[in-house]
């Protein structure tokens, strides 16, 4: 089996330039997975659907579902961007 590869990638953002499109709800598109790669320090990954929310860090990737609606909550300073698949992210 092969390691899914990104299609696409984000520029990298920080707790700065992060775009508030980012930071209000929103999903991806039916049938595109999202991986959030912190690269410095950690934000939050919140679900919209009232599930909860986890902890992204360099250590620990955020895998976003194909049209889950969610967010990004920004807890301090950070480097982060998301890389977009066609099929499950390696996390």
């Amino acid at each position: 089996m092969t390691t899914p590869v990104p299609y696409k990638i984000t520029d990298v953002w920080t707790e700065q330039t992060l775009p508030a499109a980012i930071r209000n709800a929103h999903s991806t598109k039916a049938g595109t997975w999202g991986l959030l790669r912190v690269l410095e320090g950690a934000v939050q990954l919140v679900w919209e659907d009232g599930s909860g929310s986890e902890t992204v860090t360099p250590d620990r990737p955020g895998v976003i579902r194909p049209q889950a609606p969610h967010h990004v909550e920004i807890t301090g300073p950070a480097r982060m961007q998301v890389e977009f698949y066609r099929e499950r992210p390696p996390a």
